[in-house]
């Protein structure tokens, strides 16, 4: 009796301990996978990263997204360098539209920010027409899929900073508005009526061209998903016929009946009039642009496209002058529009254009982008 009571404490003393080196082999055998899996990773994340474009997302402040639309390479590329190097927090993103095929790689830009970072899918852009939008709403594509982007600014190939990274990003941040110049234009023979049982002429606006607006998530959401007032647009809103074309088209019989309409310098600006958002936009533009009416001898083209800075233009004062613009005036509304940010009186503007790529080194020589 004794004997087999002996041999059934045998047996479960055999089997707890068969147990307990089950259970010991699988707690080693997770900690080295958890163990291996995260050495992998720490080798791998520089791989790893290129496919997870939003790392640390929880912890991430609020990001910029700084759009270019270029006809091919950034010739000032190496201003936006300096730029972006101030900020050690990573608190941006950089897309750029650029020509069909053209890619941004160590043979087309020298700055790390702009590498790869091109819209695969991107138009042929053609001034004075609808193409400039559709280039807008690829970029704000892929700038919406990062939901740590809160505001979106867009830029040309011409365009320098006025200031360093950290005023700018407090500048912008401090308000939720959109910055988009906007002011009422039913006068200037733009508006084509056909528009009318799409978008009333009370919604009609003009502004600085598509470029020269920022705008916060919400409103980007609604550009981007606009298929109402945008195909209206195409259809519509087209430039006059310059007389350089006309030998390549039926010559206009009244040049003086033909709708001037240049759909970027409206589209933003009207879309959001005709959803009722006026009220959640600051109407003016973070771009200051210099409009030289007596620049060109055509008297078609003038006062069509602004000045342009050259090296010998690009000098302190000039730089400082454009910083201590504190207001603008609109004739058409007889309104003044003082500049402010976070409620005090500010500059009006953080960005320039459109500098010559020697303007542009003359101007980072004099580390004049600074607060």
């Amino acid at each position: 009796m004794m004997k087999r009571r002996s041999t059934s404490f045998q047996n479960r003393s055999s089997h707890h301990q068969y147990w307990k080196r089950s259970l010991l082999f699988v707690i080693v055998l997770c900690t080295s996978i958890c163990v291996g899996s995260f050495v992998l990773l720490e080798i791998n994340r520089p791989n790893i990263n290129l496919f997870m474009p939003f790392p640390n997302l929880f912890t991430q402040k609020p990001k910029i997204a700084f759009l270019f639309i270029a006809r091919n390479r950034l010739p000032l590329d190496f201003v936006w360098d300096a730029f972006f190097r101030e900020d050690k927090d990573k608190r941006f993103t950089v897309f750029v539209h650029s020509r069909p095929g053209f890619l941004f790689n160590k043979a087309t830009t020298k700055s790390l920010y702009f590498l790869n970072r091109q819209v695969n899918d991107s138009v042929q852009v053609d001034w004075g027409s609808a193409s400039m939008i559709q280039a807008e709403r690829l970029l704000l594509e892929k700038a919406l899929v990062d939901p740590a982007n809160e505001r979106f600014v867009f830029l040309s190939d011409s365009c320098v900073p006025l200031y360093n990274f950290s005023y700018t990003y407090d500048y912008i941040m401090s308000t939720s508005t959109s910055f988009v110049d906007s002011f009422s234009d039913t006068k200037g023979g733009r508006y084509n009526p056909k528009m009318q049982s799409i978008v009333p002429e009370r919604n009609w606006r003009k502004g600085s061209q598509i470029q020269w607006v920022v705008l916060n998530r919400k409103h980007a959401e609604i550009v981007l998903k606009d298929e109402t007032v945008f195909p209206v647009f195409q259809q519509h809103c087209q430039r006059k016929s310059l007389p350089e074309f006309w030998r390549e088209q039926p010559f206009p019989v009244d040049t003086s009946k033909q709708h001037n309409c240049i759909p970027d310098e409206h589209y933003v600006q009207t879309l959001l009039a005709q959803e009722g958002l006026e009220g959640e936009i600051t109407r003016r533009s973070l771009t200051h642009t210099a409009w030289d009416l007596s620049a060109s001898k055509d008297r078609e083209r003038r006062g069509w496209h602004p000045a342009t800075y050259k090296f010998s233009d690009a000098t302190s004062q000039l730089i400082l002058s454009i910083k201590e613009i504190d207001n603008i005036y609109y004739e058409t509304e007889s309104r003044r529009e003082w500049c402010s940010s976070k409620g005090k009186p500010s500059p009006c503007f953080l960005f320039a254009r459109k500098f010559t790529r020697p303007a542009a080194i003359r101007i980072l020589n004099l580390s004049l982008p600074s607060k």
